[in-house]
């Protein structure tokens, strides 16, 4: 059995925690959210790297074998660093441009994200690495990581948002829209609801646990039932809070149906 600790700035990263709980039953979570500092998005790279340093430290401190960082801009901007710092697998995170282009390389691809992972190095070295034709357009959707710590889902709020961000944009042009804030997985219902029917939705979910999965090998060999515990910014998470968690869970659940 292995410990695996999981952190993001806030919610979002329980998305990828579902995805692991999924195809590693069995196993321990510990699951971090650094709801101090939400959003990561919005912040310098300084303050980042002393953030997620923090948060590292304290995950170290509870034994766990692994470390996903279930945010798109924690990884762009710290994860180069921990992994010269520790020995033990640090499994970050990066929009699934690769994979849409793969999918639907014929036609162009919209990758949504934070403002800091859109202006960042990392996602220009990935899309001068893997968009050969010129085909990835980027666009910062900030409003949706407020949206989604304050449970805020309901598509009364979120499609104007949408909408009215979009409005430039000639979504029939798109094969697909890449979700590059894990955030940004809440709202699929609400994306569906303005995208034409021939742009799917791709995250990186899936291709985050699989490395997970590959770089703990023979360790994640189940022996009971494993479990998982929240932290907020250092607090455990019980009573109304792990209620909360609860709710975010089920709509994760829900919205994973959705591509």
């Amino acid at each position: 059995m292995s410990r695996i600790g999981v952190f993001d700035s806030g919610f979002g990263g329980l998305s990828v925690l579902y995805e692991a709980m999924q195809r590693l039953p069995g196993q321990d979570f510990i699951y971090y959210a650094d709801r101090v500092h939400v959003p990561y998005g919005e912040k310098s790279q300084e303050q980042l790297l002393e953030y997620v340093q923090q948060v590292v430290d304290f995950l170290i401190n509870q034994n766990v074998d692994a470390i996903v960082i279930a945010c798109n801009t924690a990884t762009s901007v710290a994860v180069a660093s921990l992994r010269e710092q520790y020995t033990l697998p640090i499994i970050g995170m990066e929009p699934a441009v690769k994979k849409a282009l793969d999918l639907y390389g014929d036609k162009k691809v919209l990758v949504t994200a934070t403002p800091i992972t859109v202006r960042g190095d990392k996602m220009k070295l990935l899309v001068d690495r893997v968009d050969k034709h010129h085909l990835v357009d980027l666009v910062a959707l900030p409003g949706l990581v407020h949206f989604a710590e304050r449970e805020q889902f309901d598509k009364e709020t979120v499609v104007p948002y949408l909408q009215e961000t979009l409005q430039d944009r000639d979504l029939t042009a798109y094969s697909s829209l890449v979700l590059g804030c894990t955030h940004f997985n809440y709202f699929k219902d609400s994306f569906r609801d303005i995208l034409p029917e021939q742009m799917a939705l791709v995250d990186g979910n899936a291709g985050t646990i699989s490395q997970l999965i590959r770089k703990l090998g023979t360790q994640i060999e189940s022996t009971g039932e494993g479990r998982t515990v929240y932290y907020d910014s250092g607090k455990l998470c019980e009573g109304e809070k792990r209620e909360k968690i609860d709710r975010y869970l089920e709509r994760v659940k829900r919205m994973r149906e959705i591509s």
